[in-house]
């Protein structure tokens, strides 16, 4: 089971630390309500339920959007993986229902600014692992009606059609399908996400993509030279995009000392990862490639443990108070916090809500209900379940 992060939130006082709203890039809570809770989404206010990630945990924190994953492990493959998918946009759809007054379904940026005028929680999806469509442009399509706005390429591990960056490579990064993934994804305003997927990956997405991509649980390889981490090469590629590198709390990709400590077997006490280290993750990204393109996906109740400082989804202003320690600027902050990822959500609204308007008898996620690709031959949606094949508790996702 994925146990609370116990440590003291050493470091800047919440307290005193500036209010800035935090567009998260992935939160795995779905996957952890289906290893831990068989679904059940009662009780997520309680931290004893809910470690990392409670109701008023994302108000201390204040997360005004969050793209909740709808991750598969990647050993669920084929027709298996599509139930699986859609039962996480199930449990994702379920959660918001049952917290009305505290989270709102967002599927367009509209969506989300009135859900942020409401003073609620604009929930969108993401997808995490291109094993999920298995093979199919459909359904893909499926997910995006339903309120998926990005999907990982890859996760751990290289598919069919495209290369992970923490397995060996077979196609040189995108194979001929893959290429098509990429077009039509730009086609129906479906966010790139290139956290997981091998530099090849990257590359030949930036070269083929026209619109910008995202990044959402990754850090800086020039600080830490994991492979899940960005390459100098692409992070330099970033601007002329108009993408975000999406900072996370993943201890290993932050520390170079902890990624060591986990290389060489976990022996011994590890080494602590603190928030001023997410800190400098942000503030070389920043003087690398500019304040416009770093955001934050915490990848929160994705690992079993976080940061000192940034132990659960209310800890965010920790992070903030120590970047305005060090001389950032409250419009600074309001990008990495939210407005830099919201500019990529916007410049995806057109190319969306056209392919919403060519399906306009899907049925609507907003109202709890998961879309199916009506005509497009997608899979339909899948109740609550319990647990098929899974991950580790603690393996990053």
């Amino acid at each position: 089971m994925i146990a609370p992060n116990t440590a003291s939130a050493a470091g800047p006082d919440t307290e005193s630390a500036p209010a800035v709203d935090v567009f998260d890039g992935h939160n795995d809570l779905a996957w952890y309500l289906r290893e831990e809770r068989d679904y059940s989404v009662e009780g997520l206010n309680d931290p004893a339920v809910s470690p990392f990630t409670t109701m008023d945990q994302l108000a201390a924190g204040h997360v005004a959007a969050q793209y909740w994953s709808v991750y598969v492990h990647s050993s669920i493959t084929g027709a298996d993986a599509i139930k699986a998918t859609w039962e996480q946009i199930d449990a994702v759809q379920r959660v918001v229902t049952a917290y009305p007054e505290r989270l709102a379904f967002a599927r367009t940026a509209a969506d989300l600014r009135a859900a942020r005028a409401a003073g609620k929680v604009a929930s969108l999806m993401g997808v995490e692992g291109g094993q999920q469509i298995d093979e199919s442009l459909a359904v893909l399509r499926s997910y995006a009606r339903a309120g998926a706005r990005y999907m990982t390429l890859t996760w751990s591990t290289t598919h069919s059609w495209a290369d992970s960056a923490t397995d060996e490579p077979v196609h040189g990064g995108l194979s001929a399908f893959g290429r098509e993934v990429v077009a039509e994804m730009n086609r129906i305003g479906m966010i790139l996400d290139l956290s997981h997927v091998a530099p090849t990956v990257m590359h030949q997405s930036l070269d083929q993509s026209t619109l910008p991509v995202l990044f959402t649980h990754s850090c800086a390889y020039g600080l830490n030279p994991h492979p899940r981490n960005i390459p100098d090469d692409v992070l330099d590629r970033v601007p002329d995009n108009g993408g975000v590198a999406m900072m996370t709390f993943v201890p290993s990709f932050v520390s170079n000392a902890r990624r060591e400590w986990v290389d060489a077997g976990e022996q011994g006490t590890a080494p602590e990862v603190t928030v001023d280290q997410v800190a400098d993750h942000c503030d070389y990204v920043r003087e690398r490639i500019g304040i416009d393109h770093i955001g934050l996906g915490g990848d929160i109740c994705g690992v079993d443990e976080l940061p000192t400082g940034l132990g659960d989804a209310g800890q965010y202003p920790n992070l903030f108070a120590e970047l305005a320690s060090r001389g950032w600027s409250q419009t600074d902050l309001r990008k990495i916090g939210f407005d830099n990822a919201m500019r990529v959500l916007d410049a995806h609204e057109n190319a969306y809500t056209a392919f919403l308007g060519s399906a306009v008898d899907a049925p609507s996620a907003a109202n709890g209900t998961a879309a199916s690709a009506t005509g497009d031959g997608g899979t339909g949606n899948a109740g609550p379940a319990g647990n098929g094949s899974s991950s580790s508790a603690g393996a990053e996702s």
